[in-house]
This record gives structure tokens, sequence and C-alpha cells, in this order.
């Protein structure tokens, strides 16, 4: 079965990256690549990235007839937003929510465990008999 880990980004006591140390970045980006590598090696991983920060993002709505709608990413009060995902093909549910809890063990500034909300979700595919 396929899940689509989503790491959130929140206000959990903890300044945001741009602001840490530089070896805690480093730190918390080797945690992730060797988790990433984990998952190669275990055969459960299909995809995964991390995102850009949301004064990045856009937001792009459709219009009938004219050019789309195109404004700033998610709205500047946000406090929560996706900084990256994972989807992996493994056993279950219970798989899915033990590969969970360890990405949520990423560490932080001075080594700090985040403890990261993760929201897990099936991904789900088409029924066999949909016409597409």
């Amino acid at each position: 079965m396929k899940y689509m880990l989503l790491m959130n980004t929140t206000d959990i006591g903890h300044p945001p990256i741009t602001e840490w140390e530089p070896a805690d970045v480093k730190a918390h980006i080797e945690f992730m690549r060797e988790f990433t590598e984990g998952l190669v090696k275990s055969g459960e991983f299909v995809s995964g990235e991390g995102l850009a920060l949301p004064d990045e993002a856009k937001i792009v709505t459709a219009r009938d007839g004219g050019a789309p709608a195109v404004t700033d990413g998610p709205f500047p009060e946000s406090k929560e937003f996706l900084a990256g995902y994972w989807i992996v093909d493994c056993d279950g549910l219970d798989r899915a929510l033990e590969i969970a809890a360890a990405a949520s063990a990423s560490p932080g500034p001075g080594g700090i465990t985040l403890n990261h909300p993760i929201e897990v979700r099936q991904v789900l595919s088409a029924p066999p008999d949909a016409e597409l």
C-alpha cells in the first residue's frame, strides 16, 4: 500500500530553519538524507522532496475565459506549512505510522528532537473500471 507522509512545520518552540546555526542545519539535512536512504534500502521509498518556504509559493485559480489569477502563496498569518513529503510503498498503515514517527524525530537546534507533526494519508488509485 502506498502512503504519503506530509511533514508539516508549526510553531513548536523552535525558530525557523533559516535562523538555525549552520551545524544544526547540516545535522538536520544529514538526518533527512540518512532517513531517506533507509527507505530506499528497505524498498519502501517511492519519492520525496523538501519544499521551498511559503513566501515563494503561488496560488493559481482558473478563471472562465480569462487568464488565471495568480497570487502569493499561503496567507502571511499562517503558522503552519508543508515542509516536504515522502511517498512510501509499505505493508500497511502500521508500518506507515512507524516510518512517520521516525521522520518526526528529526533533530533541530542544539540537536533537540523536533517532533514535527507528520500527516499520513493513503495514496488512492482510480478503480480498475474507471474511464480516464
